[in-house]
């Protein structure tokens, strides 16, 4: 079955404008059941945790209720081994400061050049701070594609944590996640995976990849700014958390620090409730088998993942031939039709004799809503050498885009 894109148009309030939202990278829109989710906490269960009163008792029910929808989301094994926090910089900032209590003098980090600085700068303090040494895993400038050889080149005995993005978001390229999940764990490292940028794409299944940690961000996948951290369940037992006094000592509470964005994670919930009537409504077609153990919500959420990454490959399709087609424009990444399956519809470029912040202007002035510059992932900006020109143009898709969408764009940079 193929989705309905007007119907899921429909779902979201801010496409009922005239503007065309390219810029999904940065973060998407919210469907209706988010919204309705926050109005709700906000009206009815408006309280801080752990009360004797019904409306904290309420919070705390919701709470609960989108952290077993996390799991689901996520194939965790149990609900506490999901960590609500602001987003997954500062998730990530907290985790690297217990794990580094565990770090000697001489152990070896392994980050790659294709990351948001997310995923880099917290490992690369750390590593200053323990004396520790950084092994850089470069990517082929050529199409965007990790340098696999020096992965498995660099991952030795010393390894103690191998971090790497599932997708770059910037420009788009699918990571072998469970390869080098398998390489670390060999060596007997740990894996951190960023799938911030992956997760409104693809199924995520951390139990089948057996990452330790893995991180991801609702308002990536239609909801509001909550950031998610996975965990096995022994790391946050045994990491010594960085909190105050009176916060839980059992996880996820442990890493959990101050109070949290309660109505947040509320309209968190919403957006999975999104996904999983997508999927029950639209994805039948699209599911992967069902084992008969997985909750009905699980079923649904893989339905969903399926069918949007199903409709996204022709997106992809699509926005590709469109940007090849014009003249002076460089598309970076994955350009090659028949390896779109190693790529999620995040695409950026440049023009000749037009920097990416006066591109992005004159597409606004059109209603065409664009990123510029390097969204974080400076590494790639510098290796790619254009940190200096103004980064780069990224346009990114999600299953709601059109194809009407996509040659209003190739129209507009035509008359540039």
């Amino acid at each position: 079955m193929t989705i309905d894109v007007s119907h899921v148009r429909s779902e979201f309030p801010a496409l009922s404008s005239d503007a065309i939202f390219f810029d999904n990278p940065g973060g998407t829109q919210v469907s209706r059941r988010v919204v309705e989710r926050v109005k709700d906490y906000l009206l009815d269960t408006n309280a801080n945790h752990g009360g004797a009163f019904a409306t904290s008792a309420a919070s705390d029910a919701i709470v609960d209720q989108a952290r077993e929808a996390m799991a689901f989301f996520l194939n965790a094994a149990h609900a506490d081994e999901i960590v609500f926090g602001p987003n997954m910089t500062t998730l990530t900032l907290s985790l690297s400061r217990s794990l580094a209590r565990e770090l000697q003098a001489g152990d070896e980090i392994v980050v790659t050049r294709l990351d948001h600085d997310a995923n880099i700068t917290p490992w690369t303090l750390i590593a200053q701070d323990r004396g520790c040494t950084v092994r850089w895993v470069d990517f082929d400038v050529e199409d965007c594609t990790l340098r696999m050889d020096q992965m498995e080149d660099f991952i030795n005995e010393r390894t103690r944590l191998v971090a790497v993005g599932y997708a770059s978001n910037a420009v788009g390229t699918i990571n072998p996640i469970q390869r080098i999940v398998q390489m670390a764990h060999e060596a007997g490292a740990l894996c951190y995976v960023d799938a911030v940028q992956y997760a409104p794409h693809g199924l995520i299944d951390v139990q089948a990849l057996d990452c330790d940690f893995l991180v991801v961000s609702g308002y990536k996948f239609f909801g509001p700014h909550v950031g998610v951290l996975y965990s096995k369940k022994e790391h946050l037992t045994r990491l010594r958390p960085y909190k105050v006094r009176p916060a839980p000592d059992k996880p996820p509470g442990n890493f959990e620090t101050g109070t949290q964005n309660f109505e947040g994670i509320a309209g968190l919930l919403g957006a999975l409730e999104y996904l999983a009537w997508l999927g029950k409504t639209f994805g039948a077609e699209h599911a992967e088998r069902f084992n008969g153990i997985r909750p009905e919500m699980r079923l649904h959420l893989m339905q969903a993942m399926s069918a949007l990454r199903a409709q996204e490959m022709e997106l992809s399709r699509a926005l590709i031939q469109t940007l090849s087609a014009i003249r002076g424009l460089r598309v970076y990444g994955i350009t090659d039709l028949d390896k779109l399956d190693h790529r999620v519809p995040t695409v950026s470029f440049r023009m000749d004799d037009r920097a990416p912040r006066q591109i992005a202007e004159e597409l606004a002035r059109g209603g065409i809503y664009v990123w510029d510059g390097n969204y974080y992932a400076l590494a790639v900006t510098e290796r790619l050498g254009v940190e200096d020109q103004g980064g780069m143009v990224r346009v990114g898709l999600v299953h709601y885009n059109t194809h009407d969408e996509i040659e209003r764009l190739g129209d507009a940079l035509q008359a540039l």
